[in-house]
């Protein structure tokens, strides 16, 4: 009973009525409450009797309603302790998101600007299609893919952070190209009906055709949403004021009719992006706008927690039926409906207003430890695990889930805690799902550098040794006798205090061998090969052949903690990196009619 819980605690309000039902069955009214002067006596009064008299077949219905009224007030809480797999489903459409990231989108006429209420927009959407496949692709001058489709929404909110105007390699507002790449992706086996949503304020005229020539045939329908005022704003650029052409302030203008007359003629409804989630029902992008689920791959389940509490009504009802009869339920009724809340999803005070995943992001970032006990979804948990430090735990975590996110996660807990050769395998695992997944190729390249490093200190460490064991066999072999040189320490000891003089030097010719000598790699494979070595110097070769084998259990060096530290966590230099390649790829001609905002 550990994990006992209740699954919707507001319910437990209930109970607070309790007081005031007391009173009212102990204080029914005075009188006949005026019904004496619509209904005649003979027919009032077997319906209502004097005060204080008693029928004789039951007595005060105050404790059997006041038992049922605590049964309920738990039964309705969710009383929970135990976990059972749920099969899975996921709604069968697929959307596409395309930002436009071109320079009009910094204009300041939508508080703060036009950016930043399209990026809560996108938050919004992401939260009402939770567990459906969603992809984003942003344009100026060229599309770029930031995330592929995918149920992790997570992802596609991390990388709304680093979008920006800035990271675009040349400015422009190829709304055609987007298109394009949106239709490329669901082409590349999105289930169900797949439809794009292009976020934006304009697009050019000369445009139009395209988009509609790339979704004519296709199953797939375009929804636009505009963001921006037709009276238009001035172009914000840090530290030079505002964007200006030939010395006059540019004013860039939303076009909803162009927008408007784009989804028409793609099949696709328009809306205007509003502050509430008017515009994400009236473009149906929700999954309980359509009827097309299907069972997640490979039968996948979950677990859930299980609602108990309706073993406790088979309690309750004899109860209800006592009070029933004595029309104490019809009280209890009237005080219960004004309570009844909205669902909760834990016990917790803030999970009261909040679910799980709107308070995650700001717990782990400020308190990441008591995040890690209180999450129970395991990415939020193995997110937390990560920052207060837990970086094995927090790769078991990782461990758990699918997909490449996971396994660059994965592997970057693993680099932290030391593990090098596993991390290694899970960047590699990652980038056989995702092979344009650039943050885990600059990771993993790392890893293997530092790998290199590693097993080089351990080759000189190795080298060392076994030079400091060939002096002390040829200084000590023919004066010792057998018994002595069993005594005598080994390589990497500290010398026995009934040692001789002889150790003192030993260990000063060690530390030169180590510190002023470099040895060579060759050689010592060479010796190590013809067996040129005495008997403990082929000991210590066998314990040497087996170092490699627990490289990544070794505490870090300095050095290799620097290296540790060059780990990205912000991808925004990544994916500046990967647009300017794809850019320079395909060598998108500019367009000579665009303009640069």
């Amino acid at each position: 009973m550990a994990d006992f819980h209740f699954l919707r605690p507001l319910w437990l309000l209930l109970l607070l009525a309790l007081p005031v039902l007391v009173v009212l069955l102990r204080n029914p009214g005075h009188g006949d409450s005026g019904w004496s002067r619509l209904i005649p006596a003979p027919l009032l009064s077997p319906l209502i009797r004097s005060r204080g008299r008693q029928n004789g077949n039951g007595g005060s219905p105050l404790i059997p309603v006041t038992l049922a009224v605590v049964l309920l007030s738990i039964a309705l809480a969710g009383p929970a302790w135990r976990e059972a797999p749920t099969p899975l489903k996921q709604p069968g459409d697929s959307l596409v998101i395309v930002l436009d990231l071109s320079l009009s989108m910094l204009a300041t006429d939508e508080e703060p600007d036009r950016l930043t209420r399209a990026k809560r927009k996108i938050r919004d959407i992401l939260d009402a299609r939770e567990s459906s496949l969603n992809s984003l692709v942003v344009y100026a001058a060229d599309a770029h893919v930031v995330t592929p489709l995918t149920d992790d929404t997570r992802t596609i909110e991390a990388m709304l952070n680093v979008l920006d105007p800035t990271i675009m390699p040349a400015q422009g507002n190829r709304a055609d190209l987007a298109v394009t790449r949106a239709l490329d992706l669901l082409r590349q086996g999105a289930p169900g009906k797949g439809k794009i949503l292009l976020i934006t304020d304009d697009v050019r005229d000369r445009y139009q055709p395209a988009i509609a020539e790339a979704l004519a045939g296709t199953p797939y329908t375009l929804s636009t949403l505009v963001v921006g005022t037709e009276g238009g704003g001035p172009i914000p650029l840090a530290k030079r004021g505002f964007m200006r052409d030939n010395g006059e302030i540019v004013i860039t203008r939303a076009d909803p009719a162009a927008l408007a007359r784009v989804a028409a003629e793609t099949g696709g409804s328009f809306h205007a992006l509003t502050l509430d989630n008017t515009d994400i029902e009236a473009l149906k992008l929700a999954p309980a706008d359509s009827e097309d689920w299907q069972s997640a791959d490979a039968d996948q389940t979950v677990n859930r927690w299980q609602d108990d509490g309706y073993w406790l009504l088979w309690l309750a009802l004899p109860l209800l039926l006592l009070g029933w009869r004595r029309g104490a339920f019809a009280v209890f009724a009237l005080l219960a409906l004004p309570l009844m809340p909205e669902p909760a999803l834990a016990a917790s005070w803030d999970s009261l207003w909040q679910r799980e995943d709107q308070r995650a992001p700001e717990l782990i970032r400020e308190n990441p430890e008591q995040a890690a006990r209180e999450l129970s979804n395991p990415a939020w948990r193995a997110s937390a695990l990560y920052r207060s430090g837990e970086y094995e735990q927090a790769a078991k975590l990782y461990g758990t889930l699918d997909g490449a996110e996971a396994d660059y996660n994965r592997g970057n807990a693993l680099a932290r805690a030391g593990k090098l050769e596993q991390a290694l395998e899970a960047y590699e695992e990652g980038l056989k799902q995702l092979p344009e997944m650039e943050d885990a190729r600059h990771n993993r390249d790392l890893v293997e550098q530092m790998l290199e490093q590693q097993q080089q200190q351990q080759r000189q460490q190795g080298q060392g040794d076994r030079q400091q064991q060939q002096n002390r066999n040829s200084e000590g072999g023919s004066q010792d006798n057998p018994s002595q040189q069993g005594n005598q320490p080994q390589a990497g000891q500290e010398p026995s205090p009934a040692g001789d003089d002889s150790s003192g030097q030993s260990d000063s010719r060690q530390n030169k061998g180590q510190g002023e000598q470099e040895p060579d790699p060759a050689q010592s494979q060479e010796d190590s090969a013809t067996g040129q070595q005495g008997e403990s110097g082929e000991q210590q070769g066998g314990q040497q052949a087996q170092a490699p084998a627990a490289i990544s259990e070794t505490p870090l060096t300095q050095g290799q903690e620097q290296w540790l530290r060059r780990i990205p966590d912000n991808p925004g230099g990544l994916l500046r990196r990967k647009f300017l390649q794809q850019y320079q790829e395909r060598q998108t001609p500019p367009d000579e009619g665009d303009t640069p905002w």
